[in-house]
């Protein structure tokens, strides 16, 4: 007898669902028998076919692929409202942008940055873990703090990236806030008074920070995987609601903040592309519209 039989009560070619290396693995068994194999976005549900992202089950999602559906996830509109906001220091809408700079100057007196309307600001909020991308932020910040530019960084974890970025906040006192925490009230403060969001995810299935930063007229600044990449356009092709980029590397990531920065300092043209960020439709009405087809089509 083994772990199959007397642990799950599985017996006979039925044990075949769930055996895989030598192994039992529940996520592979749950693969073969599903109806849908239902993804929080279009891409990831292509990156899932790569092990790279499957973490060794490639082969199972491929033999399943008719199963595989990716649909993105959306945010509740009405929680995260910078109209309605109480955490905000000032409220604002799509109409009087001009309140946000309220709570851009607030924000960088609460982060002990040097009061500054005309400096960018950066925020990075997130969990401190290397598939967020932070290797690529530590090895390529150096580089953009060349440019007038301020960063707010809010998120706790791996505690490598925490002394890294308390070092980088001790050397760039006037340039870095660091707050180790997972505080989402400082969080709300800093989608609504940042200029920008970065988020260089090396895998990111769906993402909804970058879709809470449009709702507050931060402009996201992202790495090209998952619900990233199905959710942002880069504006540099005369279109879009963001900054992108592809590969993994620091120095693509510093360009790429460096080109929002250029664009920043064209105040008509940024001031455009808020707009075009703040509306962009990120609720769940069509992703709730979808999901009900997939289930009335398994049924």
């Amino acid at each position: 007898m083994g772990i199959a039989e007397d642990v799950f009560g599985i017996y006979g070619n039925e044990k075949s669902i769930v055996e895989f290396n030598g192994s039992i693995n529940l996520l592979k068994g749950a693969l073969e028998t599903c109806s849908v194999i239902s993804t929080v976005s279009e891409s990831y549900s292509r990156e899932i076919l790569d092990d790279y992202y499957a973490h060794g089950l490639a082969s199972i999602i491929n033999k399943n692929v008719h199963k595989v559906k990716g649909i993105l996830n959306g945010i509740d509109t009405d929680f995260y409202n910078p109209e309605t906001d109480a955490a905000l220091f000032e409220n604002y809408n799509v109409n009087n942008i001009q309140n946000k700079y309220a709570n851009k100057t607030n924000l960088q007196l609460l982060a002990n940055l040097p009061k500054d309307e005309n400096v960018p600001v950066i925020a990075v909020i997130s969990r401190l873990v290397k598939h967020k991308g932070f290797d690529l932020i530590i090895n390529g910040i150096e580089e953009i703090l060349k440019e007038k530019v301020q960063f707010v960084i809010l998120g706790k974890g791996d505690r490598n990236y925490e002394l890294r970025f308390k070092a980088l906040q001790d050397i760039y006192h006037d340039k870095i806030a660091v707050r180790i925490d997972f505080n989402p009230d400082l969080a709300r403060k800093l989608y609504a008074g940042a200029d920008f969001l970065l988020m260089p995810s090396i895998s990111e299935p769906c993402g909804i920070a970058q879709m809470i930063a449009s709702r507050y007229g931060t402009v996201p600044i992202v790495r090209e995987t998952g619900g990233l990449k199905d959710s942002i356009k880069d504006c540099g092709l005369g279109s879009g609601n963001g900054f992108t980029f592809y590969n993994q590397t620091p120095q693509e990531l510093a360009d790429t903040v460096r080109r929002a920065l250029r664009v920043y300092e064209d105040e008509e043209n940024f001031r455009k592309l808020v707009e075009t960020v703040m509306s962009v439709d990120f609720s769940w009405e069509k992703s709730a519209e979808k999901y009900h087809d997939m289930y009335e089509d398994t049924i």
